[in-house]
């Protein structure tokens, strides 16, 4: 048994999903379904004996004490947080409160929980954290990539918050002997994105005729991770990552934005052509956000070396199946696209002008 926290979530239900479906191991998903937890998500596992769903916050220890005493999980996987840059710059509060204080509890209820394990079932506990590479801050150009020992530099309040809970995660394995993983990703992408993220919304604004914002020149740099490859590299972890260490998992395909933004384009026009005209003809460059990374890169040499993991998913297969499954999924996307997220995109995007 799993207690999955964040398991709506767009990696948090694409690893519960694939979970079950290659182990089938059980699973508690702790969710509290804010804006980008969608049910939806885990429809297939509807009626499965195997998954159940609790609505709750990670900050609601007596719940989450209940639990760990009924279900004994095996392994904590914390996916839950507060992840997108834009919403930390216009509400930062929450993502403190979510990724640091929040984990701090959630941290507080598993050391209670495995101090009082014993035998087999206390040396088998672990507590895995899922970070990112944003915690590591921004590289220059020609810099090496992001290594484990990496000094942490965030430069946004959500990567700042994730550093923090990174941080607490650390102190309870040295501190208190609580047995942790973590784990620093690379942009994540695939089916059941929150389409505020860039590949999901650039595939939506151009379906509809409308401008595909892009920051500043275009040129900011990401290392490109599709998700099932992140949510295998997870399972590698839990199973066999030494007890207080860290991985990096990403894809080994660094991209510039713009040339992403081109490739979705070029996809669409082969799947869905316009009446008039290329998609990439609605680019347009918007002023840049405050504080904007310029390039991520992990270096994966300790996972692959210790593990043997590598993604098996090249860039360009990953973002077809991507493309595609957005085309596939309309109703999804329609459900998912509130009147509360249209009002996002608005005051993101729309104050901003062009660059």
């Amino acid at each position: 048994m799993l207690l999955v926290t964040g398991g709506a979530g767009f990696i948090g239900a694409n690893f519960v999903l694939s979970a079950i479906a290659q182990t089938g191991e059980p699973v508690v998903n702790l969710d509290k379904l804010g804006y980008a937890g969608n049910l939806r998500n885990l429809e297939s596992l509807r009626g499965d004996a195997r998954h159940l769903f609790v609505r709750g916050d990670i900050g609601d220890r007596p719940l989450v004490r209940s639990l760990l005493a009924r279900h004994r999980p095996r392994a904590i996987v914390h996916f839950a947080a507060e992840s997108h840059v834009d919403r930390s710059i216009h509400g930062p509060a929450e993502f403190i409160q979510t990724n640091v204080v929040g984990t701090f509890s959630l941290l507080e209820e598993a050391r209670a929980h495995w101090s009082a394990l014993a035998g087999a079932e206390r040396a088998g506990f672990r507590f895995l954290q899922v970070s990112t590479d944003e915690v590591y801050g921004s590289l220059g150009a020609h810099e090496a990539a992001f290594t484990e020992s990496t000094p942490y530099a965030p430069n946004s309040p959500y990567s700042a918050s994730k550093a923090g809970s990174d941080h607490l995660v650390r102190a309870y394995h040295h501190t208190y002997g609580l047995p942790t993983l973590t784990t620093h990703c690379s942009n994540n992408y695939g089916p059941y994105q929150f389409p505020e993220k860039l590949l999901p919304l650039m595939i939506e604004r151009a379906l509809a005729g409308e401008p595909l914002p892009v920051y500043g020149d275009g040129r900011n740099v990401r290392d490109w991770l599709y998700v099932l490859d992140h949510c295998t590299a997870i399972r590698e972890v839990l199973a066999r990552g030494r007890v207080g260490e860290t991985y990096n998992v990403g894809g080994n395909c660094e991209m510039r934005n713009i040339d992403v933004v081109k490739l979705v384009c070029a996809l669409l026009d082969e799947a869905r052509p316009r009446p008039s005209g290329r998609y990439e003809e609605l680019i347009a460059f918007v002023a840049d956000r405050p504080g904007h990374d310029r390039r991520y890169a992990v270096d994966t040499a300790k996972i692959r070396g210790e593990l043997g993991w590598q993604p098996a998913e090249s860039f360009e297969t990953g973002l077809r199946k991507t493309v595609h499954w957005y085309l596939e999924h309309r109703e999804w996307v329609s459900e998912v696209t509130s009147g509360a997220y249209r009002n996002w995109v608005e005051t993101n995007y729309a104050v901003r002008g062009a660059a």
